[in-house]
């Protein structure tokens, strides 16, 4: 059974730029059957960009897509990272603690990759749900 973040993460997680336009965020998105991705500024990374934060903090407020960009609704302020050798125990815990769903894995300073809570329950940790729902395929 996995023990480290690496044995897990999804890896290479697409990166897109701060001065994006959130209409483009939505499209590598819906054309890549991604969640989520993350937002780099000069090769630095801020944030994460979820499909949640797309519709909650752009389309619910009624910014236009395709002039905004993805700095305005991207989460950064108070990201929380992971590194590749992080015990799966960890980020669980780090993941309940700041109730978010994902984390970024971090190395060197470069995104290498994303633990979501997916990633985890397909582990076979636990026989959940979200353990069955996650191990399914899409339905789009």
């Amino acid at each position: 059974m996995p023990t480290i973040v690496r044995e897990v993460m999804t890896r290479n997680p697409r990166h897109v730029s701060v001065d994006e336009p959130i209409v483009a965020i939505a499209q590598v998105m819906r054309d890549e059957d991604i969640g989520s991705v993350i937002v780099t500024d000069a090769d630095q990374i801020r944030g994460l960009v979820t499909d949640r934060d797309l519709v909650v903090r752009a389309i619910a407020d009624g910014l236009d897509p395709r002039i905004e960009t993805v700095d305005t609704v991207y989460s950064g302020s108070d990201l929380v990272t992971v590194d590749p050798n992080t015990p799966i125990h960890e980020a669980r815990h780090l993941m309940q603690t700041h109730a978010v769903r994902r984390l970024p894995v971090v190395e060197k300073g470069k995104a290498v990759g994303v633990i979501s809570l997916g990633d985890l329950a397909m582990e076979g940790q636990d026989e959940t749900a979200l353990a069955d729902i996650s191990a399914a395929d899409p339905n789009n």
